[in-house]
C-alpha cells in the first residue's frame, strides 16, 4: 500500500501529509543528507493557503507568514501602474501568505515527522532506477555523496516530487536536456529594512528588461524596528551573458547588478538601499522546460516541478505543487493507490499547468510593466494615459481564471479534502 515520494520538497511533504489524511502509508525520499530552511521567500495564494489550513497547518503558518494585503506594480520611475487586493482583503475566504520558503518547508517537514513517523522520511537517498513489479514499483537509491547503495523500497506508487532536475524526469525522458534559459537572470535576498507601504505589500516595478519586486515575510519587527524584507532582482541579459547552471545557492556578486538600480530611491522604497544592506545574496537564472505529454508511465509520476517546471510569475510555483499534490491524494481515495488514480490526476492538471507555463512565459499579469514601458518610456502622469482600465482589470482576471484563483470560484468550491471526505473510499 505504501506511496513511494522521491523528493521532500514542499510538493513531496505535501503529499506524504495528505496521504496520511486519508490513511494511505507514504515514504518520503530525499537525497539530501539533511533537509534545512534554505532558499528566501515565496508566497502561497488562497487556493493552496486552503489545502494547507486543511491539512491543520492554520495556526503554525498564521504565527509566521505574512498576511499579503495588496499587489502593486509600479513603473521604472516608482509611478503607480495597477494595485490589487490580495487574499481576504480581496474577498478570498482564506489568504495569501508571503513566508520564507525554508520556513513553509519546515513546518511541513516537522508535521510530517510528528504524523508519519521520522523512520518515513529518509534523507540521503537518491532515487537511482526503479522497475514495475506486478502488484507494485520497486525502487533502489543511492548516496548522492559517496555513490553507495542505500537499499530499495517497495511501494504500490512512485510519485517524483523531485524538482527540477528531476532524476525521473530524466529517465522518463532521456534526450530532453538541461532547463531552457530565457536570457534573464534574477538576483534574490532578505534585507531587514523598514516596513513601505501597507507593510504587507508586495511590489513589482520596472519592465520586462529590468525589473524588481519585494514584500515582507516577517509578521513582527526585529528590537530595531526593522522588518525582513524578501526581494528579488531580474535583468535581461545580453546575448554575449554566458550563464551559469541555476543554483539557490550561489552566492551574487552585488556590483554586477547594483549599478543598474542605483537611481531607483521612490520615495516610498529604497530599492539600492535594500540591495546594499543584504547579507547574502543568491544568483539564478530565470529558468523552467516545455511542457511534455505524459507525467504518467504505468505507476509512476510526475508532480510540481518535475512535472510543470515554470517562471516564478504570479506566486504560483509553490501554490501548483501543493495542488497536484492534493489532486492525488483525492484520486487514490477514489480510485486505490492504482494507474488509474494517476491517470486521473494527469487528466486533470497536466492541461492546467501547461497553460499556467506558458502564460508565465507570456510574463503573466506582469505584463502590464512591460506596456507601460513600451508605450511612455519617458514616465507618465497618470496610468490611464497609457493604458485604459479595462486592459488593466482583464489582464488581471485572465491570469487569475488560468491559475484557478477566481474569487467567486474558489469561494464557491469545496477544498479538495472535503470532496475527499464526501467520496466513497476505494479499496486502497
Amino acid at each position: 500500500m505504501t506511496v513511494l515520494i522521491a523528493g521532500g520538497g514542499i510538493g513531496g511533504l505535501t503529499l506524504a501529509l495528505s496521504l496520511h489524511q486519508i490513511g494511505v502509508p507514504a515514504k518520503v525520499f530525499e537525497s539530501v543528507p539533511e533537509l534545512r530552511p534554505l532558499g528566501v521567500g515565496i508566497n502561497v495564494l488562497p487556493h493552496a493557503v486552503r489545502e494547507l489550513i486543511e491539512l491543520g497547518l492554520h495556526d503554525a503558518l498564521d504565527a509566521v507568514a505574512v498576511r499579503t494585503k495588496e499587489l502593486a506594480y509600479f513603473s521604472k520611475h516608482g509611478k503607480p501602474i495597477w494595485s490589487e487586493p490580495r487574499g481576504i482583503e480581496a474577498g478570498y475566504k482564506w489568504p495569501q501568505f508571503s513566508i520564507h520558503r525554508g520556513t513553509l518547508q519546515q513546518i511541513l517537514l516537522d508535521a510530517a515527522i510528528e504524523r508519519l513517523g521520522r523512520e518515513n522520511i529518509l534523507t540521503s537517498h537518491h532515487l537511482s532506477g526503479w522497475t514495475e513489479t506486478e502488484n507494485g514499483v520497486h525502487a533502489e537509491f543511492i548516496d548522492r555523496a559517496t555513490g553507495k547503495s542505500k537499499g530499495a523500497h517497495d511501494g504500490t506508487l512512485l510519485v517524483a516530487a523531485d524538482g527540477i532536475h528531476s532524476a525521473v524526469r530524466e529517465k522518463l525522458y532521456p534526450d530532453e536536456g538541461p532547463p531552457i534559459w530565457n536570457g534573464r537572470i534574477l538576483w534574490r535576498g532578505i534585507t531587514d529594512s523598514d516596513a513601505f507601504l501597507s507593510g504587507r505589500t508586495m511590489i513589482m516595478a520596472g519592465h520586462e528588461i529590468l525589473k524588481f519586486v519585494c514584500y515582507p515575510i516577517s509578521k513582527q519587527a526585529d528590537s530595531a524596528g526593522k522588518f525582513r524584507i524578501n526581494w528579488v532582482a531580474e535583468r535581461h541579459m545580453p546575448p554575449t551573458y554566458q550563464w551559469r547552471r541555476e543554483d539557490y545557492n550561489r552566492t551574487a556578486k552585488l556590483e554586477e547588478f547594483l549599478p543598474w538600480f542605483k537611481d531607483w530611491k521612490f520615495d516610498w522604497l529604497d530599492v539600492p538601499g535594500l540591495i546594499e544592506n543584504c547579507p547574502h545574496a543568491y544568483e539564478y537564472p530565470l529558468v523552467d522546460r516545455d511542457p511534455i505529454p505524459q507525467w504518467t508511465f504505468g505507476r509512476v509520476t510526475l508532480m510540481g516541478d518535475a512535472a510543470h517546471p515554470m517562471y516564478p510569475i504570479g506566486s504560483n510555483g509553490a501554490s501548483q505543487a501543493i495542488l497536484d499534490a492534493r489532486v492525488i491524494a483525492r484520486e487514490i481515495l477514489a480510485k486505490g493507490t492504482t494507474n488509474a488514480a494517476l491517470s486521473a490526476y494527469e487528466a486533470e492538471r497536466r492541461p492546467a499547468t501547461t497553460d499556467l507555463v506558458m502564460l508565465n512565459r507570456r510574463n503573466g499579469p506582469e505584463q502590464v510593466m512591460q506596456m507601460v514601458e513600451e508605450r511612455a518610456p519617458n514616465g507618465y502622469n497618470v496610468v490611464t494615459d497609457v493604458l485604459s482600465l479595462q486592459e488593466l482589470e482583464d489582464i488581471a482576471a485572465n491570469y487569475k481564471r488560468v491559475a484557478g484563483f477566481q474569487v467567486e470560484g474558489l469561494n464557491a468550491k469545496p477544498p479538495i479534502v472535503q470532496v475527499m471526505r464526501e467520496a466513497p473510499r476505494a479499496a486502497i
